[in-house]
C-alpha cells in the first residue's frame, strides 16, 4: 500500500515599510476577521520573488519591489496543515487604488509597530509578528540567496 506523501503549503509573505508604518491587509479568511501581511500560495512554475510581488498587488493594490529575503517560516496550524512561508522585505512603488482586492480582503491598511502589537491577538498567525520582528531585527539576506529558475 502507497502511503500518501506529506506535502507543506508553500506561502510567501511580504513586509512593506513606509514611514514607519507597515503594509497589512485587514482580511476574513473563515468569516473570522484578522491581520496578515500580503500573503498568499506559491503558484506552479511561479518564482518565490514574482509570487510575493502578485499577491502583495493583488491583496493591496501596491506594486512593490522586493528588496530582501527574511527567511523561512514553518508553522503548523490548528487543523494540523504544516505552512512554509517565505518571507520577503519590500519597497512600495505605486499605489493602484482603482484595482479590486483579493476575495477575503476587508482592506489593505498601514499600521505602525505598535498598533499591529495591540492587535496581535488577532493576527491570523504567529507568523506576522514573528516575521515584522526579523524585519525590525535587521534579519535580511540578499535575495541572490535564492536559487530559482522562475
Amino acid at each position: 500500500m502507497t502511503v500518501p506523501r506529506w506535502t507543506p503549503h508553500v506561502t510567501v509573505a511580504t513586509v512593506v515599510e513606509h514611514q514607519n508604518r507597515y503594509l497589512l491587509v485587514h482580511e476574513s479568511p473563515n468569516g473570522l476577521p484578522v491581520f496578515n501581511q500580503p500573503a498568499g500560495h506559491l503558484n506552479q512554475g511561479e518564482s518565490l520573488i514574482a509570487a510575493a510581488v502578485r499577491e502583495t498587488r493583488e491583496e493591496t493594490g501596491w506594486e512593490v519591489s522586493i528588496t530582501d529575503y527574511l527567511g523561512s517560516y514553518r508553522y503548523v496550524a490548528p487543523n494540523g496543515s504544516t505552512y512554509l512561508r517565505h518571507g520577503f522585505a519590500a519597497t512600495p512603488l505605486k499605489h493602484y487604488p482603482e484595482q479590486a482586492l483579493d476575495v477575503g480582503i476587508i482592506e489593505a491598511l498601514w499600521l505602525s509597530y505598535e498598533d499591529i502589537i495591540a492587535h496581535s491577538t488577532e493576527m491570523r498567525s504567529p507568523m506576522v509578528i514573528q516575521l515584522l520582528d526579523d524585519y525590525r531585527a535587521n534579519k535580511r539576506y540578499p535575495l541572490a540567496l535564492l536559487h530559482e529558475d522562475g
